[in-house]
């Protein structure tokens, strides 16, 4: 059953605005390519809500090193810390949507974190941009808001990749329970990986046009895992590659550099 929801106008009229399906599932990745905003951020991390710098769409995903593209991911994003968030757009018409999406999207994961390399994405992003009318530095100089500086910012994007941390999102005008489940369990399996879906309705009346996203697959066993202290063994490399991931280049070589002094104390 569609739903519907209400709108009060300026001048005091009810609007009843009824849910209704998007034309094309072309036309809801344009929707997030305009409007990253639409990924909820807020909802994802209620603390620290997630920002979003569009990369690319339709960017290509090879099977082997130095090979062509194999497949292609709807968008590629990276939020404020670097980690990029790989997004696959289906409607809820697409049979595919149950369990195939999935799997194509797990496949797109473990190629990427392989066979991409940092400079490919940078590039991509430089020549989105371009084909805007944009200054790439411009533009992510307002993403970082002068929190860090675009080569820390990159750093950190290569440090993630590295380690496997990386978010995916499947977004839909609807998301069946079959598929609800099946993300609820891999996110909460994965440690370094988040898995989510994003429900954006869409609610047309009068002329209007209203889009209400919903993120779906985050449980409170997930949240707990992922912000819970790791029970890993540390050493010396282990800890600096944690560092790098959440301080700037300069923070990290002092840590460093208090480290070194203090051995050499401990060593007279």
């Amino acid at each position: 059953m569609k739903g519907e929801i209400f709108l009060i106008k300026d001048d005091g009229k009810l609007v009843m605005m009824k849910e209704s399906s998007y034309e094309s599932e072309n036309l809801l990745q344009d929707l997030l390519a305009e409007y990253p905003n639409l990924l909820a951020g807020a909802q994802i991390d209620q603390n620290n809500p997630r920002k979003w710098l569009l990369v690319s769409r339709e960017i290509g995903i090879p099977s082997e090193e130095n090979s062509y593209d194999r497949w292609a991911v709807d968008h590629l994003f990276l939020d404020q810390e670097g980690i990029p968030t790989l997004v696959e757009v289906k409607r809820s018409s697409d049979t595919r949507i149950r369990r195939e999406v999935v799997g194509q999207l797990l496949e797109y994961a473990a190629n990427a974190l392989a066979y991409w390399p940092i400079e490919q994405i940078k590039l991509k992003y430089e020549s989105r941009c371009e084909s805007a009318g944009l200054d790439a530095n411009d533009e992510l100089a307002k993403f970082l808001s002068n929190e860090i500086n675009s080569d820390e910012f990159w750093e950190k994007v290569d440090t993630n990749l590295q380690v496997g941390k990386i978010r995916l999102i499947i977004v839909a005008d609807q998301i069946p329970l079959e598929l609800q489940r099946i993300v609820e369990f891999l996110d909460s399996q994965m440690r370094s990986v988040e898995v989510l879906c994003i429900e954006i309705k869409q609610f047309t009346g009068q002329s209007l046009k209203t889009l209400v996203p919903r993120v779906i697959g985050r449980t409170a066993e997930s949240v707990q895992k992922k912000t819970s202290p790791s029970r890993m063994k540390w050493n010396e490399e282990k800890f600096f590659e944690a560092i790098s991931n959440s301080c700037t280049t300069q923070e990290t070589e002092l840590v460093r550099a208090l480290l070194n002094f203090g051995k050499e104390i401990t060593s007279h």
